[in-house]
């Protein structure tokens, strides 16, 4: 080919087959790909699929460590982990990998001329759900890190040295995001659109919000809304059912990532393949993961086993078992813990052998309906908020707010004790304060084990350092519990690519 026959112009022909972000957003069904889009960073790494358990539920002893966990988790147990750790970094990436995308669908959308009124609602929709998405971000960065950079636009995002924001202004910027979100979401979608953010998902993270500042009136107001029309909210009858297969159909759910399976060649996709060929699922490792008969990376803290023996709350008297701990984890007779499990298999139920195994892990397993899980490809939904946890968010802001009401908050705990399938003894409208705010933190920690809210309950309640140092002493293979573990670090690659953050860190931590 002889070259000089060629234009210079010829050079300069665009490539009408490649896609920029100016290019490609056109049609509603594009606009809704770059919410999704936002949407699938809840698989990728430190997040639901498989890090976000392990994070939070090892920083806060709710698992502990088996001989099958090493490495990046093990650091997690012993707080050994330093600026490098994986699971965090990953959080972190993920974390702003979400704010990119929710910024990039915000930029995008300011291009659509809806051809009609319902397309203008979608427009609105998916403007209202990258706010959620962006709140629900900022959320987790201000509360695990304090001080980030914010990147509130697709060119700020696109921009390595930021500095970091105060804890005010990020916590104005949640708020904002989660009232901008409110209006625009439905209260319920379609069955084929379930698992994308609701009015009641941002209402809750509101008032969610508030709390977290222990601005406890304006959390009541929020979080009141939800137990009234137009919501329908409701405690799910079976405690069981809200960590099946099928809990998509709980009405208790105010959000949760949704996890599916797919085909046998995207089973290990947790561990790297989040958008790549084996990308095409959204299924969880925790079932296998955390599995007495599978891989059994963790057990259930001897604590929380503990903690669901205590004094009977309307006489005192000691030794009143939980009935939620036969419904949490596999143990004995003696702490409450189901001595069974397969009591839905073919073969009939088997007899757990505490005696090898001691307690294990129930919530969030599959072990009623089958003897083991077989892969890593549980569709179990993975909650971040439910409706038992609004009320004992309720409950915790009566307690505390200046004008402080006991007894409405204890009707709020006792509302969630008297789960059907659950039915545990009431407490006494006539509590104390302290006592209250005891029966409260006990709620949350038994209502809400292992879904991975007790670290984020202990920082924000400031008794983080005192109770994970005495449930788990420092000695040989543990660490203790320092001042400074009350935030994550800085990962060590955002210093080395963000000059503007790197001169603001302390200690080489945070």
């Amino acid at each position: 080919m002889l070259l000089t026959a060629c234009s210079d112009s010829l050079l300069d022909v665009k490539n009408e087959n490649t896609y920029t972000d100016e290019t490609y957003f056109k049609t509603k069904t594009q606009f809704n790909e770059a919410i999704i889009a936002t949407y699938t960073v809840f698989s990728h790494m430190g997040m639901m699929s498989r890090e976000w358990y392990f994070i939070f539920d090892l920083l806060a002893n709710e698992a502990e460590r088996s001989s099958a966990l090493v490495g990046t988790e093990l650091q997690l147990t012993d707080y050994s982990f330093t600026n490098n750790n994986e699971d965090i970094v990953g959080l972190w990436s993920s974390l702003y990998r979400m704010v990119f995308r929710a910024n990039l669908a915000l930029k995008v959308m300011e291009t659509w001329q809806p051809a009609d009124a319902s397309e203008e609602t979608l427009k609105k929709q998916y403007i209202a759900e990258a706010h959620w998405l962006r709140g629900f971000a900022y959320f987790n960065l201000v509360t695990n890190w304090g001080r980030v950079p914010l990147k509130m636009t697709y060119d700020d995002s696109k921009t390595n040295s930021s500095p970091r924001a105060s804890v005010e202004e990020l916590w104005k910027v949640v708020e904002s995001e989660f009232s901008l979100a409110a209006p625009d979401l439905p209260v319920e979608y379609p069955a084929d659109q379930k698992g994308r953010a609701t009015k009641g998902a941002a209402i809750g993270f509101l008032g969610r919000t508030y709390l977290f500042q222990k601005k406890y009136d304006q959390a009541i107001t929020e979080l009141t809304k939800l137990t009234a029309a137009p919501f329908t909210y409701a405690l799910d009858p079976s405690y069981d059912h809200l960590f099946g297969e099928d809990n998509i159909n709980t009405p208790e759910v105010l959000f949760a990532v949704n996890h599916t399976y797919t085909t046998s060649n995207t089973q290990y996709y947790m561990f790297g393949g989040w958008e790549g060929e084996d990308g095409k699922t959204f299924h969880t490792g925790r079932a296998q993961e955390y599995g007495f008969n599978d891989w059994e990376n963790v057990t259930i803290s001897n604590a929380l086993v503990a903690a669901h023996k205590y004094n009977e709350p309307a006489t005192g008297a000691a030794g009143y078992l939980d009935p939620r701990a036969a419904l949490t984890f596999y143990g004995s007779k003696a702490n409450g813990g189901d001595t069974e499990y397969c009591d839905h298999c073919s073969a009939g139920a088997i007899p757990f052998p505490f005696d090898f195994y001691s307690n294990r892990y129930r919530k969030y397993e599959p072990y009623e309906f089958q003897k083991y899980t077989e892969a890593p490809m549980s569709g179990i939904n993975t909650h971040v908020m439910r409706y038992a946890d609004v009320l004992l968010m309720l409950a915790e802001s009566h307690i505390e707010k200046a004008s402080r009401d006991i007894a409405k908050g204890t009707s709020y705990i006792n509302q969630v004790r008297n789960r059907p399938s659950v039915k545990a003894k009431n407490y006494p409208s006539s509590l104390s304060q302290a006592d209250a705010r005891t029966a409260l933190r006990r709620e949350r920690r038994i209502e809400l084990a292992g879904e991975q809210s007790r670290w984020f309950d202990l920082i924000r309640w400031g008794i983080a350092k005192e109770t994970l140092n005495t449930e788990h002493p420092a000695g040989p293979g543990q660490e203790p519990f320092l001042d400074k573990h009350v935030l994550l670090p800085i990962p060590i690659a955002e210093r080395n690519s963000n000059q503007a953050l790197a001169a603001d860190v302390a200690n080489d931590w945070n």
